[in-house]
């Protein structure tokens, strides 16, 4: 169940939930679900929502990883031109099944218990932290690259989750990268054009690639730990 929230948490938790509504990603439910729900500092100074489904998770059967590790950029031919892209809010354009949405139900409570808690569940995003949203994530994009890759059969393309690599010898990379903004957006996903690589050097899941060389991105420790951002940086560095 929800606990209680400190005061000055709520209106942020609130303004969060409203945001999430006015973005289709919520709904107002009715569900006997009720898991609880928190709000983080980013780096940025903005507020991220957050929802604990450890419970959900403890009763769910896993579906398991799709890929045992991640692909590895040496394969790629030396001299090869790359294109890198990221999907924008990945999880939150993949719908959720109907028949499961209720199972994410979260309350808003209020202050002082003025009123009645408000709930919503989540409908058209996979659920952070179900554990099987990395794997459906993983499905459902692989699902939407199959006509990318029906277009450019001699291209290597990796996918890992929401990061994306295209390469060739000869590759115009603006050809291609509308090519694939078209065919990804007919199945609901869409490129974040901020995170588009077309030149060295390239970064893709911890690998700094130029056109002869593969070496790790160099590794920053944040040694002093003040939030929890700070922790979720190092647990990911390391």
């Amino acid at each position: 169940d929800q606990g209680p929230l400190a005061k000055e948490k709520l209106p942020i938790i609130q303004q969060l939930v409203q945001e999430q509504l006015e973005e289709g990603h919520i709904k107002p439910s009715t569900s006997p679900w009720n898991t609880p729900i928190f709000a983080i500092p980013k780096k940025s100074g903005k507020w991220r929502l957050l929802h604990d489904l450890h419970a959900v998770n403890a009763v769910m059967l896993s579906m398991g990883a799709l890929q045992p590790g991640l692909p590895s950029p040496i394969m790629i031919p030396e001299s090869w031109n790359l294109l890198i892209i990221d999907l924008k809010d990945c999880f939150f354009t993949i719908p959720s099944h109907p028949h499961d949405t209720s199972n994410f139900a979260f309350f808003v409570p209020s202050v002082n218990k003025a009123e009645p808690y408000k709930r919503y569940e989540w409908v058209f995003c996979l659920p952070q932290g179900m554990k099987n949203s990395p794997t459906m994530c993983q499905i459902y994009v692989a699902w939407a690259l199959e006509p990318v890759r029906k277009q450019f059969p001699e291209y290597i393309i990796y996918h890992y989750m929401d990061d994306i690599l295209v390469a060739r010898k000869q590759l115009d990379c603006v050809t291609v990268l509308k090519t694939m903004t078209v065919l990804l957006e007919k199945r609901g996903l869409k490129i974040a054009p901020d995170k588009v690589q077309s030149s060295a050097p390239w970064k893709y899941l911890g690998w700094q690639i130029d056109q002869s060389v593969v070496k790790p991105q160099k590794l920053t420790i944040i040694t002093e730990i003040k939030t929890v951002h700070n922790v979720q940086k190092l647990v990911g560095d390391i």
